[in-house]
C-alpha cells in the first residue's frame, strides 16, 4: 500500500490541502477524518473536479465536496473480498477501516489487478520546433530533452501505458528522424509506434488529418512537451460517459491583480476589492476525440486544437472540459525545464 497517512484531511481544510493529500499519496483519494482518524468522507479528484466546475475556489473547505456516503472494507478482509466490495460498488479505491471506524489503510483496484489494457489509440504530437528551448533544441527535438535522465516523449508514453494504452501514433515534423530512430517501432517499450510525418506544419489538430484511417473509438491526444501524472484512463472514461465529441484537459490558473479593482454602477463607485485572486481555467494540451471530431478536420489544412473546439462548438458538438488536478508541467522553456528537473524524482520515481 502506498503512504495512505498522506492522504488524510479534517472536513475543515481547504479543497487545495485535498489537492496536495491526492497528489501526495498517489491512492486517487483523500480521507476525511476527524482528529481520531475516523473516518467521516472521502474526496476523490472527480469530486473536487466537480465542485470546481460548479463554482467552488480552492480555498473553500473540503467539506464542500466530500462524499459522506462512502464504501469500506475491514483491514483483515481477504484480497477475494475487496475484489468483490470493489466490483459490486463499482469504486477503484476502498479504505480498510478497524471496529471503530479509524482507518488503517487504503487498497486500489488497480495495485490488485494493473490497469486495464485499452485498445484506444493515443496520439503524443511530437513535431514542434520547441523554439523558446533553443539553442537545446538546434540539434536536439524537444521530445527528446531528458528530464530525470529520461527523455520527455519516453515519459509521456510510460504514463500512457501505465493506464493501459498501447497504441500510438507519433506525429512528427522537426527532426523527425531523430524521434523515429530511436523510438523505434514501439516493440522494446511493448507497445505499437505509427507515425504520422508532416512534411509542412499542420497544428495540433490538422496533424490528425494524416491518419491512415479514422479510430473506431475515441483517442487520446496529448502535445510532446507536457509531463503529468494524469489518468489517461480516467479522462477517457469521463468522456464517454459524458458523451461527448471532444473533451480538453484544463488547469486552474490563478494569478493575483497587484491593485485595488474598483466596481461601479452608473459611475458610483459600489465595492473595492484589494488586490483580488483571479481563477481561471487554461488549455492543458491534452484531450479525448471521438471519431466524429475528425469530419472536422480537412486533410493538408493547418489547425490547431482551439480551432478544431470553436468549429465543434459552432455545429452544436457535446464539447466538453476535464480539470486536471495531478502534477502537470509544460516543458516550454528553460525555466520549465529546471522545475520538472526538480520535480522528477519526486513526481515520477
Amino acid at each position: 500500500m502506498k503512504d495512505w497517512k498522506k492522504a488524510l484531511v479534517s472536513p475543515e481544510d481547504s479543497i487545495f490541502t485535498a489537492l496536495g493529500a491526492l497528489d501526495a499519496a498517489a491512492l486517487r483519494i483523500a480521507l476525511v477524518v476527524d482528529p481520531e482518524e475516523r473516518l467521516l468522507g472521502v474526496v476523490t479528484d472527480g469530486d473536487i473536479r466537480r465542485g470546481l466546475l460548479r463554482g467552488l475556489s480552492l480555498d473553500s473547505p473540503v467539506s464542500g465536496v466530500m462524499r459522506r456516503e462512502f464504501v469500506s472494507a475491514r483491514a483483515e478482509d481477504s484480497v477475494a473480498d475487496l475484489l468483490k466490495i470493489m466490483r459490486e460498488h463499482d469504486v477503484q479505491q476502498l479504505p480498510l477501516l478497524d471496529s471503530q471506524g479509524r482507518v488503517l489503510g487504503v487498497r486500489r483496484f488497480s495495485e490488485i489487478m494493473g490497469a486495464p489494457a485499452r485498445s484506444n489509440w493515443a496520439v503524443v504530437m511530437a513535431g514542434g520546433l520547441g523554439t523558446r528551448l533553443r539553442p537545446l533544441t538546434d540539434s536536439c527535438p524537444k521530445p527528446l530533452l531528458p528530464v530525470g535522465g529520461r527523455p520527455v516523449i519516453e515519459t509521456i508514453i510510460a504514463q500512457l501505458m501505465r493506464c493501459g494504452f498501447r497504441n500510438f501514433y507519433i506525429s512528427v515534423n522537426y527532426l523527425a528522424d531523430m524521434i523515429i530512430k530511436h523510438l523505434g517501432d514501439g516493440v522494446r517499450f511493448g507497445a505499437r509506434f505509427e507515425y504520422l510525418r508532416e512534411h509542412e506544419r499542420l497544428g495540433t489538430a490538422g496533424a490528425l488529418g494524416l491518419m491512415p484511417h479514422v479510430p473506431d473509438q475515441p483517442f487520446v491526444v496529448t502535445n510532446g512537451d507536457i509531463l503529468t501524472r494524469l489518468n489517461f484512463g480516467a479522462m477517457l472514461d469521463f468522456h464517454n460517459l459524458n458523451g461527448a465529441c471532444a473533451t480538453m484537459g484544463v488547469r486552474e490558473y490563478q494569478y493575483q491583480v497587484p491593485y485595488g479593482v474598483i466596481h461601479t454602477e452608473g459611475g458610483r463607485l459600489v465595492d473595492i476589492q484589494e488586490k483580488p485572486t483571479q481563477h481561471h481555467f487554461v488549455n492543458a494540451g491534452i484531450y479525448v476525440l471521438s471519431p466524429e471530431a475528425l469530419e472536422f478536420v480537412r486533410p493538408n489544412v493547418y489547425l490547431d486544437m482551439p480551432g478544431l473546439f470553436t468549429e465543434l462548438t459552432r455545429n452544436h458538438k457535446n464539447a466538453a472540459v476535464y480539470p486536471i488536478l495531478d502534477y502537470w508541467s509544460d516543458i516550454g522553456s528553460p525555466e520549465d525545464l529546471r522545475k520538472a528537473e526538480e520535480a522528477y524524482p519526486e513526481v515520477f520515481a
